[in-house]
This record gives C-alpha cells, structure tokens and sequence, in this order.
C-alpha cells in the first residue's frame, strides 16, 4: 500500500487526512476492490496515531460504500458503483471546499500564480482521464 502522509500542524484532523488519502488511492485506482488494508493498530502505529483514529477513518470509508469491516478479517476495498448524478449540494460543497483550500495554502505562502497552475494541471489531468 502506498505510504499515507499525516501533518500534525494541519487544521484538518488526522482522521480526516487518513479519509481523504485513503479515498484519493481509492478513486485512483491504487488500492482496487479485494486488497486488503492494514490493520487499524498496524497502520496507527506506522502514522503515529492513536488507533482509534484509524478506527474512525476506516468506518467513514465503510459508511462511504469503500470498505467492508470485518471483525477478523480487517478491512477490504469492495466495488462501489459511481452515483449517476451528484446534487446541486455536492457542487457547491466543492466549490466552497476549494476556496478553503486555495486560502489555506495562500496563507501558507503559496503565490496565486503558483496556485493557479496547480489547479490547471490538476484540471487537465481530470479532462485527460
């Protein structure tokens, strides 16, 4: 599995980076229907993290329709089907979330041109796949 990245100083809590890295493997195809992720204690230990962190996060993705949790068994990427359409709420929770994003990193220092062209690779790697 592909190493995930936890930053202690974010304002985004650790259970939520692990959701939001594991998800990104997800939809990209790295981590594939039938592979088995660590187990919660396991990939605690790797991250740093309390374990009932990676409980947490593991549960959200099972809740999500990604990972079925097993009690011996651990937890398993199943095959999830992509909605046919997403609401008018999921757009502008995106929307909303990419401003937070764009200002999170500008405060960080991050120049608008450098963002700028960012986002037009990550938009252009979107439209070529």
């Amino acid at each position: 599995m592909v190493a995930l990245r936890i930053d202690l100083k974010s304002s985004a809590p650790v259970y939520r980076q692990i959701v939001d890295g594991l998800r990104i493997l997800l939809v990209n195809g790295e981590l594939a229907p039938g592979d088995q992720l660590p187990p919660v204690r396991r990939l605690a230990l790797d991250l740093g993290v309390h374990f009932n962190t990676v409980a947490e996060a593991y549960r959200t993705l099972e809740e999500e329709g990604w990972l079925e949790i097993g009690r011996r068994s651990g937890a398993r990427v199943i095959a999830r089907g992509r909605p046919d359409r997403a609401g008018p709420e999921t757009g502008e929770n995106f929307q909303r979330r990419l401003q937070q994003m764009v200002a999170e990193v500008e405060a960080h220092g991050f120049a608008r041109g450098r963002i700028a062209r960012e986002l037009r690779r990550l938009a252009e790697s979107l439209e070529r796949s």
